[in-house]
């Protein structure tokens, strides 16, 4: 199990049995910090999480990891101003987003029709969201976002992590992203046609930076539990969680080659997760996620060799089984999606499964050999942060591109960098781009501005989604050694689940 030198552990306790949990934890020789009584948990100071649950009142006992300990921190700036584009016109870059052209998000398609509302809250959970990037700045809501994280510089064994901080007490601003992957995924949903860089799919939408990762790209539990409980509580109508809950792949209950610590530790994220996932439905927030970059059949996986990974260097090889699962992309009332390539096959890394895949999308793959384009340009091009482009050396001090898979674009004066990324990451927040136009076209007024039924919401989705066959053979060979089978209908598979999404048919579909 991870090393916790601050001994704080999340106790979960069952329904109804808080009295009971808190009297274990004090009989144990533990002390209750504080409490959530909307996901049903304690913050608990222990020696040993196996004395913790000898009770049948605790169902879960999970490290609270040093990461996203510290509350939540607003950015003290005055809301966004609206920012509403004026003609249904492409941005200069427009032309390298061959996902976009795939999903109909185009000048005479779904802009055409319906672009999203700013009344519609749009959350990224991710590692935060460049809030001052030319593209994203005027979609930003900084009055609503947060961080939830602290960064930590090194890890328990003194290996270096998020590195230097650069703010006060580790705790960014929440308009700050430090590793680009937050930003990317905000300008994919949601960048505006503003004659700069490129558009999202709802280009009219409000952006919340919900950040529940660090620097080094880690989501523990408790960042993660914190963010969805606030989207649900302030309004989001949706969120995008391009993540796995760290630090395992698969969480298995009771996987025999685990430690009792370990499987108290894995049972903690299943009980939290859901009930964070339970509360945000309960409350309107439609939850979409990456499915996974492994290539893998997550209904018949058979080992995990990468958990937990955290600290770093820990990861053991486990056999695991359909009972164990990646969170939050397994859990019920999460839209799972699944990446395509140019050419609209299913890209080689993404994850899939007849179970799991609920719709796919753009993400990107170099390896797509079905398509006229070349490189990087097989990938899905969005906003960057300059700062997190120049410190990785894919730009030099003058501020010029010297990777291909850096674009500038310096139209009317003001520059503004962009990356070529592919995964899973990337197909997801395509979708969350289509459930904000869905939800703006269909939501009523509620808290946060629009409200929508997060079912009727993921019904519409589905049915504006294009359906997609698997492909003929089933069994496809993408290499060598990397043989992937779909399963399922053309209304429902592994690969594709119900279709491709597609904006422009979310634009005009009946009421």
């Amino acid at each position: 199990m991870p090393d916790v030198k601050s001994g704080d552990y999340l106790v979960f306790y069952a329904d109804g049995a808080k009295a009971a949990a808190t009297t274990a934890v004090t009989a144990a020789g533990g002390t209750v910090r504080s409490q959530d009584d909307r996901l049903g948990y304690l913050l608990v100071h222990a020696a040993s999480p196996e004395r913790l649950a000898t009770d049948p009142a605790i169902v879960g006992v999970t490290p609270d990891l040093p990461i996203g300990s510290v509350a939540d921190v607003p950015v003290n700036a005055p809301p966004r101003e609206a920012g509403h584009a004026k003609e249904a016109a492409g941005d200069p870059l427009s032309g390298r987003q061959w996902d976009m052209k795939m999903m109909g998000a185009t000048p005479t398609g779904s802009y055409a029709k319906a672009r999203g509302s700013h009344q519609v809250l749009v959350g990224i959970i991710d590692t935060g969201v460049d809030g001052n990037h030319p593209d994203i700045a005027p979609n930003f809501n900084r009055e609503l976002s947060r961080n939830f994280v602290t960064d930590q510089p090194t890890d328990p064994n003194g290996k270096k992590l998020d590195g230097p901080c650069e703010a006060a007490g580790c705790k960014d601003p929440a308009d700050v992203d430090d590793d680009g992957h937050g930003t990317h995924v905000a300008s994919t949903i949601g960048s505006p046609l503003n004659g700069i860089g490129v558009a999202g799919v709802a280009p009219d939408v409000s952006l919340v930076n919900l950040r529940a990762g660090t620097d080094s790209g880690y989501f523990f539990l408790k960042p993660t539990m914190d963010a969805l409980a606030y989207a649900a509580d302030v309004g989001v109508d949706v969120v995008n969680m391009s993540f796995y809950v760290d630090p395992w792949t698969y969480n298995c209950a009771a996987n025999p080659q685990d430690s009792r610590a370990d499987q108290l530790a894995q049972r903690g994220i299943l009980v939290g997760m859901r009930r964070a996932v339970d509360y945000a439905h309960a409350r309107g927030v439609t939850m979409i996620t990456a499915i996974g970059n492994s290539g893998t059949d997550l209904g018949k996986p058979g080992k995990d060799t990468a958990s937990p990974d955290y600290p770093l260097g820990a990861e053991k090889e486990r056999t695991v089984d359909n009972t164990c699962l990646n969170v939050p992309a397994e859990l019920p009332n999460v839209i799972s999606v699944s990446a395509v390539g140019p050419s609209g096959r299913k890209a080689v890394y993404s994850d899939y499964g007849t179970e799991q895949t609920d719709i796919a999308a753009p993400g990107g793959d170099v390896f797509d050999s079905g398509t006229a384009l070349q490189g990087e340009s097989r990938e899905i091009l969005a906003a960057a942060p300059a700062k997190v482009l120049q410190a990785g050396g894919l730009i030099d001090a003058s501020g010029n591109p010297v990777s291909g898979s850096v674009v500038r674009d310096c139209t009317g004066g003001t520059c503004s960098y962009y990356q070529y990324l592919e995964g899973t990451s990337m197909a997801a927040p395509h979708v969350t781009g289509v459930a904000a136009i869905i939800i703006s076209r269909f939501g009523t007024p509620g808290r946060g501005g629009l409200q929508m039924d997060p079912a009727r919401v993921e019904k519409l989705l589905y049915a504006s989604a294009v359906q997609t066959s698997c492909p003929s053979p089933r069994v496809f060979k993408y290499g060598k050694n990397d043989v992937q089978v779909c399963d399922g209908t053309k209304a429902k598979n592994g690969f594709f689940g119900h279709g491709i999404a597609n904006a422009a048919q979310a634009a005009t579909l009946p009421s």
